[in-house]
């Protein structure tokens, strides 16, 4: 071992002649050794002919191995075109062997050459062979054992990528295929499905790997329902999409997405709907450096717009996303203006200015205080910019002519238990007030609710947790809630933009709540450990059933347990089928004027409670109160929309 780690510490020059020396040695002891088979005597040791071949055959091998750059090869990741270059020296050796035997008269048996090519393609092959064993062996990190789900053209890549990096051992295919059950494929046994308990536990496997690109989220589902149980980590490979675009490649694995657990297929945008409001057109995306914000960038820069400003008060987000953008532009040579702007909607003139400036068309508006507990300790502040932040740029878009204006709202919104909601519910009303006093511009309404991998989500919390040790902190056992996934959050947002008609609220299709104590216990089972809940009967001493501790921190202030889209509960279909339109309520607009008036008062003063009695007073079912402590049975109060000062108003 001492000996081995002194060899690899030479200088690379050194090893390099090593191996020469080494060669020379194998060349000459493999011609000889044919020889003494092909005469079965050593006769031929004594004879000067059988020296002149063989300081013939030496440098002619030696001379095509370094033309080749055999010997520039780094011998722990040697592969198969060494083997290619091993196969032609030894070939031309051999041939310059019978080649000078004839032409010289040299006595050398006219099967030796053949004999000859045998044993050094195994002696000099092998050898190399041999030293990258013996650098594995000792100097490798123990191999993970590796179960490949998914036995087509992707596993077999994946496979040839795990062996050529010596972290991960690949043992076997799984596959639900039962006309590849039993066969051999890349040197692996294939097995079904069916077996998957009995094959993980008789081979030690530690890792599934899906090797699935193309599989639907719903049939990967179904997969991961079926490997869950085992408390085996899970893994996989990118998704199509993103192996054709390049923006990942079929050795780039990691760990299993939330998506893929939640299983819902997205809709294809409609092309029609995607393009309406944006090609050709001025946009502005306001909070362009956010969750939603910059995946609406990036949309809308494939979709061709005129021109393109990003507004963002974070410096360092704003300089992100441009430079992203930027980089796309460029890759792609776009014709798409980026105006990156450094600002907030709170000031008024200079958004109308900035507006008129660059000709805005269409504005998104996705800039918002949205994390719950934050905007609770300052509310003052969550009021000045998402409610007058709202009521300034929508002034200003009247003001300069903007044609459609798209409000990013959240299911908060609805019968709000915080400050924040409270605060995206009026600034839905002054949309919807904006809608019902002047057709000059097309405001409206989108609602949804979380979207996974925003900033804030619960779900890079788990992970993290996760691989702390734990324990991972759910706030409530019933908690639930909504979940999309950004990019499709955002082509649903450009879609209901362009059905809008004026005062439109639009709710997107979120599929089914989640319970987000089922959601931890899935990630820990799938990270290959398993969840327990402590309770008070459990001792000190006792062992507990499980790897990862699950704990109810209880929930926060101004925290629902159950989320909601709807007010109301009245919607209509529209042309996508994952975009309804709600008919929400609103309030009178002089009623509106008044609330607003008496609120900015509070919010100047930095006055949070005045401003929390305001929110109590107006209509919209705001209620800091309904909260559910941790572990209680009794479900949420939800309080109904109703005043004589309420008018409804269709889409």
């Amino acid at each position: 071992m001492v000996f081995f780690n002194k060899l690899l510490s030479l200088p690379r020059l050194q090893k390099r002649l090593i191996q020469v020396f080494i060669d020379c040695v194998l060349i000459t002891a493999c011609f000889i050794f044919a020889m003494w088979l092909r005469l079965d005597s050593w006769v031929f040791f004594f004879d000067l002919d059988t020296w002149l071949v063989l300081f013939s055959v030496v440098p002619v091998t030696l001379i095509i191995f370094i033309r080749t750059g055999f010997y520039r090869a780094v011998l722990r990741y040697i592969g198969f075109q060494a083997t290619y270059t091993v196969l032609l020296g030894v070939f031309a050796s051999s041939m310059a062997m019978l080649l000078v035997s004839q032409v010289f008269d040299w006595f050398v048996p006219r099967s030796v050459p053949i004999i000859y090519l045998l044993l050094a393609t195994i002696m000099i092959g092998g050898s190399r062979a041999f030293w990258r064993t013996l650098y594995t062996e000792f100097h490798a990190s123990p191999r993970v054992a590796v179960a490949v789900y998914g036995a087509g053209s992707a596993g077999r890549q994946v496979v040839a990528s795990l062996r050529s990096a010596n972290e991960h051992a690949p043992l076997l295919f799984i596959d639900d295929d039962k006309n590849l059950e039993g066969a051999t494929i890349s040197g692996l046994r294939v097995y079904s499905s069916d077996q998957l308990e009995e094959i993980l536990s008789l081979n030690g496997i530690e890792v599934i790997l899906l090797a699935l690109p193309d599989l639907s989220r719903s049939e990967r589902r179904k997969i991961l329902q079926r490997v869950e149980p085992l408390s085996v980590q899970v893994q996989t490979i990118p998704d199509m999409g993103d192996l054709i675009s390049g923006r990942a490649s079929i050795d780039d694995i990691r760990a299993v997405s939330v998506e893929d657990l939640l299983g819902r297929d997205p809709i294809p945008p409609r092309p029609e709907l995607m393009t309406t409001s944006v090609t050709n057109k001025f946009v502005m995306v306001t909070g362009a450096g956010g969750s939603i914000g910059s995946e609406l960038c990036r949309q809308l820069l494939d979709l061709a717009p005129k021109s393109l400003v990003l507004l963002e008060q974070s410096e360092f987000n704003l300089y992100q996303i441009h430079q992203e953008l930027s980089e796309r532009i460029r890759r792609h040579g776009l014709s798409v203006e980026l105006h990156p702007i450094l600002g907030s909607v709170q000031q008024r003139p200079w958004m109308e200015a900035i507006l008129r400036q660059y000709d805005i068309q269409t504005i998104y508006h996705a800039a918002a205080y949205k994390h719950v507990p934050l905007v609770e300790k300052n509310i003052a502040e969550g009021v000045r910019n998402n409610v007058f932040g709202t009521r300034n740029l929508a002034q200003a878009a009247v003001a300069a002519g903007v044609e459609a204006f798209i409000l990013v709202s959240t299911d908060k919104a609805v019968r709000p238990t915080n400050v924040m909601g409270a605060t995206k519910r009026v600034a839905e009303l002054i949309c919807q007030d904006f809608a019902a006093t002047q057709d000059s511009a097309r405001f409206s309404i989108v609602r949804f609710g979380n979207v996974l991998g925003s900033s804030g989500s619960v779900i890079p919390r788990f992970r993290s947790q996760i691989a702390e040790g734990g324990p991972v902190t759910v706030t409530d056992p019933e908690i639930t809630r909504y979940f999309m996934t950004i990019p499709e959050a955002a082509q649903l947002v450009i879609q209901a933009g362009a059905l809008a008609k004026g005062g439109d609220v639009f709710v997107l299709d979120m599929g089914e709540p989640v319970r987000i104590l089922d959601l931890a216990e899935r990630l820990i089972r799938l990270s290959g450990l398993t969840p327990f809940i402590e309770t008070s009967t459990v001792n000190a001493n006792e062992t507990k059933a499980g790897d990862i501790e699950i704990v109810f921190s209880g929930l926060r202030g101004g925290e629902k347990l159950y989320e909601e889209l709807l007010i109301s509960g009245d919607t209509e279909e529209t042309r996508h089928p994952r975009i309804m339109t709600a008919h929400e309520e609103q309030l009178s607009s002089a009623d509106l004027a008044r609330f607003l008036d008496e609120l900015w008062e509070a919010a100047h003063a930095r006055d949070g409670s005045q401003v929390q009695a305001l929110l109590r007073r107006i209509d919209i079912g705001y209620s800091p109160s309904v909260i559910k402590a941790a572990g209680s049975s009794e479900p949420v109060n939800l309080i109904p929309l109703h005043s004589s000062n309420i008018r409804s108003v269709g889409s």
